[in-house]
């Protein structure tokens, strides 16, 4: 079946991705650049482009991160 290679294959690539934000952001703001562009210059699939660039810098690669880091923080102690 195609869906099982898919989780095997997704979580050694997820643990490539950088953990601080810095790339995200440059990531987001090149989306919005090339947005810009695609917009001045009537180009559907470079807005396209950009959205995709967006979506993936603030969301995708982010929660993918946080999926697969073994850091959790510690529980939160009751009060006897």
């Amino acid at each position: 079946m195609i869906i099982s290679p898919v989780p095997d294959l997704a979580l050694p690539l997820a643990a490539l991705l950088p953990e601080d934000a810095g790339p995200y952001i440059a990531l987001m703001f090149t989306g919005f650049a090339v947005g810009i562009l695609g917009h001045l210059t009537r180009a559907r699939w470079l807005v396209a482009a950009g959205v995709i660039l967006i979506f993936l810098g603030a969301f995708l690669f982010p929660l993918a991160v946080n999926l697969t880091t073994e850091d959790r923080p510690p529980p939160i102690e009751t009060l006897p």
